[in-house]
């Protein structure tokens, strides 16, 4: 997997580090689709990103594969890649397997964290409320992203921290959807101190707790999604539809 590098964005100019140019592009594409500025379905070919690196197309062809692991970028076969489609019809059973893993992760992590783990969630917890406070919609992403991710590492299966750690990155995009809808109707408030719960239920090794915390929060992921993709921009723009006029258009 690539590293996110907020700070970084590679140019046709910039210079690489000896062996960073796979990973520095891998970050820069995946902003770029993170953020929907590369949408869904867009081609990425190699030929026309090694121009625009101005790199081999060695370091391309590495940074696309990193993308795949990721779930950001489908290969198509003797087509190349393109830019993984975000499946709205496959989004119910998106949401079953996400609500699944996520209890089972919280719930081991409730019976099997560490002092060091409960130290590194309220950091990043932490980390998260100051994301949202600062409202860079990139950082939102991957401090949820990383803290989600932790507590699958404190629950001590890897297969299971394997697992969730694809739903969590195939979930980054119907986050950000979820985010550019709050930015539209002022609602960021909505998204701090989601995480705390998780940590106090954690810390007390209160394994039902931790199930309903994590289910309550896949639950709410869910509703705030939908409601994102009903929301109307402009409720005050309206055309009103008249028999009367549309007959009085015709005839004239």
């Amino acid at each position: 997997m690539c590293m996110q590098n907020d700070n970084s964005t590679p140019s046709a100019t910039k210079l690489y580090r000896k062996g960073s140019a796979a990973l520095e592009i891998c970050a820069e594409l995946r902003t770029r689709i993170l953020t929907l500025d590369l949408r869904p379905g867009t081609p990425l070919d190699e030929t026309q990103l090694s121009a625009e690196f101005e790199v081999s197309r060695s370091p391309i062809r590495d940074a696309l594969n990193r993308l795949s692991a990721e779930r950001l970028v489908v290969a198509l076969p003797n087509k190349g890649a393109v830019v993984a489609p975000i499946d709205l019809m496959g989004f119910p059973h998106f949401m079953e397997a996400m609500d699944l893993q996520q209890r089972y992760a919280t719930r081991l992590a409730a019976r099997n964290r560490t002092s060091a783990d409960l130290e590194r969630l309220k950091r990043l917890a932490d980390e998260y409320n100051q994301a949202v406070r600062t409202f860079n919609p990139l950082n939102v992403l991957q401090s949820n992203y990383d803290f989600h991710l932790a507590i699958a590492e404190a629950g001590r299966n890897p297969y299971v921290t394997r697992q969730y750690q694809e739903l969590l990155s195939e979930a980054r995009r119907y986050l950000h959807i979820h985010i550019e809808h709050l930015i539209a109707v002022e609602g960021k408030a909505l998204l701090k101190d989601q995480h705390y719960d998780f940590v106090d239920a954690i810390k007390a090794r209160d394994v039902e707790e931790a199930d309903r915390v994590a289910h309550g929060h896949t639950k709410q992921f869910e509703s705030r999604f939908l409601k994102a993709l009903q929301h109307q921009p402009d409720v005050s723009f309206k055309i009103e539809y008249s028999a009367e006029g549309a007959m009085d258009d015709v005839g004239h």
